[in-house]
Parts: C-alpha cells; structure tokens; sequence
C-alpha cells in the first residue's frame, strides 16, 4: 500500500512539474514568436528582458507570457507541495520549501507585469533569491545523501543556474557600471529606445532563468522516479 500510494503521488508530482515548465515555456515561445514594438526590428535576447516581454503596451502579446509565468509558477509550486510526501532529509524539506517559494515568486512576477512594476520587482527579486537558496538548499542534501545522487551534467547545470543567479543579485555591487549607478539589475528591467546590442543584465538574465528551469526539468524528473 506504501509503494502504490508513493507511486501515485510521485505520477502527479512529475505531471504538475512538467506541467508547469512547458506551461513557462510555452508562454515563453508564443510570446517572442510575436512581439513587435514599435520602432523595433524584434525580440532580443541580448537586449531585452523577460519583465520587458510581459509589459503591457509594450508587447502586444504580453498575456502568453504572463499567463505562462502565472500558471506554470503555480503547477511548480504544487509538485513541491506533493514532493514533501516523498522526502526524508530535513535538507530535502528545506530545498523544496525554497524552490516552491522561487516557484511562487516566478508566479507573481507574472500575476503582477512590470506595468505594476512595485510588486513586479519584488517578484523578480525574490525569484532570484529563493532560487539561489533552492541551488544552496540541493547541494546540501546532495552532500548528505548515500544513495541519492545526479549525473554530472546536472550538477553542472546546478552549478552555472547558481553563477549567473546569483551574478544578476550580486554584479551591480561591484561597481562594474554595468547599470546607470550601479543600479540593481531588477530595478532595470525596461531599457530605453537607445539600449546597446549587448546589454550585460538581459544577458545574465536569460541565462539564469534558461539554466535553472534546465535543472529545475532534472529535478523533476529525478525526484519523481527516484525509489530513495
């Protein structure tokens, strides 16, 4: 009865998880497929943000990717709920409590655009934050397990989603002028008419969020067929 019911579980688990990435990713896709701005030759990923493809008035078709966020954020967030039923580490616990957070963050950054552009950065920050604790959160368990254990290409990906996570939270800090004032890179999230062809923030951005919805994919996969 134990193993049917971890079996159940960890099937919704998996479809809530998937769920949710090919609902981001989707939303993702249609929506650069058709943006068009005005005086603009097309989406870049080197010069535009994610906050900027979600901005009403700005993007015509805004809603596919706010839709996205929204939804599959809270798809995500419901697998780590159903997840807890199949975890034993206290790290476990805590790596699943921080990446639903990231998850519910991911979410709100969608609920609120940056046309509500309070609440969107602080959507956008805290997306960074948890996922960053999430990253820190996995390791730890990964060190404390005998048996539970991820290929190599994994980890790497855990490693460079943390580097660029962590790079778009801390850079500006530097001092590298990478912003107008070394301004964070969330409170830059709309570039003017005269942004360079490679602007640094959109860059780290979008390989951040590229990288760790990759592990994310992995982790789903993982935990949900895992018999530890």
């Amino acid at each position: 009865m134990l193993v049917k019911k971890y079996n159940k579980v960890a099937t919704l688990a998996f479809r809530f998880g998937m769920l949710g990435i090919f609902g981001q990713l989707l939303g993702l896709v249609l929506s650069v497929m058709l943006f068009k701005q005005i005086g603009d030759d097309g989406f870049s990923f080197f010069n535009h943000t994610l906050s900027e493809l979600g901005s009403y008035g700005q993007s015509h078709y805004a809603v596919f990717v706010n839709g996205g966020l929204f939804f599959g954020g809270l798809c995500v967030v419901l697998f780590c709920l159903l997840s807890l039923q199949l975890v034993q580490s206290r790290w476990h616990y805590l790596f699943f409590l921080s990446l639903g957070l990231c998850y519910l963050a991911f979410a709100a950054s969608g609920l609120f655009p940056v046309n509500v552009y309070h609440l969107h950065i602080v959507a956008i920050k805290y997306f960074f934050i948890f996922a960053c604790s999430s990253l820190v959160f996995y390791g730890l368990f990964q060190l404390s397990a005998t048996s539970f254990t991820f290929s190599i290409w994994h980890n790497a990906l855990a490693f460079f989603a943390f580097i660029f996570l962590a790079g778009f939270l801390l850079l500006p800090s530097l001092g590298l002028g990478l912003t107008e004032g070394n301004e964070a890179f969330y409170n830059e999230l709309l570039v003017g008419p005269g942004r360079p062809d490679l602007w640094w923030p959109a860059i780290i951005e979008w390989i951040g969020v590229a990288t760790f919805s990759l592990w994310s994919c992995s982790v789903i996969y993982k935990i949900t067929s895992s018999d530890s």
